[in-house]
């Protein structure tokens, strides 16, 4: 049926942590760049238990721990049993994979190449450098050249010296193309939406994702003259992807099958559910703590990323909401469409961005921005979603039900 449950069997409105999902990031933003002047050497000295290749860090550890915790959990709770039930209605569903992997990672691409480097450049920065890692599996010597960079030793490693507003671009497109975060099951369910269809999205661009994520991101990031680590791509995918999947699936019919469903979803996910967000929010202390400096000397580079963010995030909800409009969707199946389609998986682009340019990257910078204003921005639209209820046909009542 439909209206079963994918992940969870009836979901909630925002629990304590994502109620205060803004507050908590910006706390963070404060703990990070606290710890960055205190204690500089402590998530520099994280970040350097990594596995390298020819002296190019590729994979830290500790933070690849961290992030792997930050995505099980909402992989586990994801039921592919579900899927084709839940996916019997094709337009809204077709509706929402045609916008999140046709148009959205596009106009992502050309928003932020529009703002970052060409409308807030000169607020950013022209000669602003950020030092990202060396694409793994790269024969680069220092002083090549690659895309818009060159190799450097930068802190005793190869690193790729790059134009800052680049990798901010290249945050913003990492964040294009990963549509659909759990979160959106909240938001769904606050705007009185179809819960199967919801629930049955999420499954289903967690599967995609497996297959769109590495060549799309690799096609933009080319064309923005960025690195392409394909090789630390298809890594990425498969550390953060695909072996949370696998886990969640293996661990999840495990424990259906020795405690039952009822004890799996009242017992086990609401003890598994904060550890995202703990670890979400460990990672951003982190990663600020290495920004510290570039946020205290240009306090407003949050709002130069969150703008193409932000208007991106709009266009694309207006965008579906005017399509499911036009192909005459009830609105119970339009505002889920939309929303999924507005909202990021910010947990898929921190982990990618943390594992192609390093964990003191302005491209992870930029995707936890993306984290700073989703549940704002997300908001804002359930509550468009509940002012325009009337703009869709009423569904005939089921004459079986």
């Amino acid at each position: 049926m439909a209206s079963e449950a994918c992940i969870t069997k009836e979901p909630q409105g925002l629990g304590f942590f994502e109620r205060y999902l803004t507050v908590w990031v910006l706390l963070c933003i404060g703990a990070g760049i606290a710890l960055g002047k205190v204690a500089p050497g402590f998530a520099r000295a994280l970040d350097a238990m990594a596995i390298s290749v020819d002296g190019a860090p590729v994979v830290s550890i500790p933070i690849a721990i961290c992030l792997f915790f930050m995505m099980y959990p909402i992989m586990v709770k994801i039921d592919f049993g579900e899927v084709i039930r839940a996916g019997q209605n094709m337009k809204p569903v077709g509706l929402t994979l045609f916008v999140n992997w046709a148009i959205k990672p596009f106009t992502m691409y050309a928003i932020s190449l529009f703002f970052l480097g060409g409308l807030f450049l000169k607020f950013i920065g022209p000669e602003a450098v950020d030092y990202v890692r060396v694409p793994l599996g790269a024969d680069l010597s220092v002083g090549d050249a690659y895309g818009a960079g060159t190799v450097v030793m930068h802190e005793g490693a190869r690193m790729l010296e790059v134009p800052l507003w680049r990798s901010y671009l290249a945050g913003c497109i990492l964040l294009g193309i990963a549509p659909c975060t759990a979160m959106v099951l909240v938001w769904g369910y606050l705007a009185r939406g179809n819960d199967g269809h919801t629930l049955v999205m999420v499954a289903i661009n967690s599967l995609t994702m497996l297959f769109l994520y590495g060549p799309l991101g690799g096609f933009l990031l080319g064309v923005g003259r960025l690195p392409v680590p394909w090789q630390a791509l298809l890594l990425s995918i498969s550390v953060y992807v695909a072996l949370p999947l696998v886990a969640g699936y293996l661990s999840r019919r495990w424990i259906v099958a020795a405690r039952g469903e009822a004890w799996f979803q009242e017992r086990f996910l609401h003890w598994l559910t904060p550890i995202t967000m703990v670890a979400l929010l460990l990672t951003l202390v982190l990663l600020f703590s290495f920004k510290g400096d570039v946020i205290t000397a240009n306090p407003l580079t949050i709002l130069w990323i969150a703008v193409p963010l932000f208007l991106q995030t709009v266009l694309i909800f207006a965008l579906t909401y005017g399509l499911a409009r036009w192909m005459k969707l009830s609105y119970r199946d339009a505002a889920p469409s939309a929303l999924i389609g507005a909202s990021n998986h910010f947990e898929v682009a921190i982990a990618t961005s943390v594992m192609l340019f390093g964990l003191s990257s302005g491209a992870a910078l930029a995707t936890v921005v993306g984290v700073l204003i989703e549940v704002p921005v997300m908001l804002m639209l359930v509550r468009i979603c509940l002012r325009t209820q009337g703009w869709f046909p009423i569904p005939a009542p089921d004459p079986t039900k």
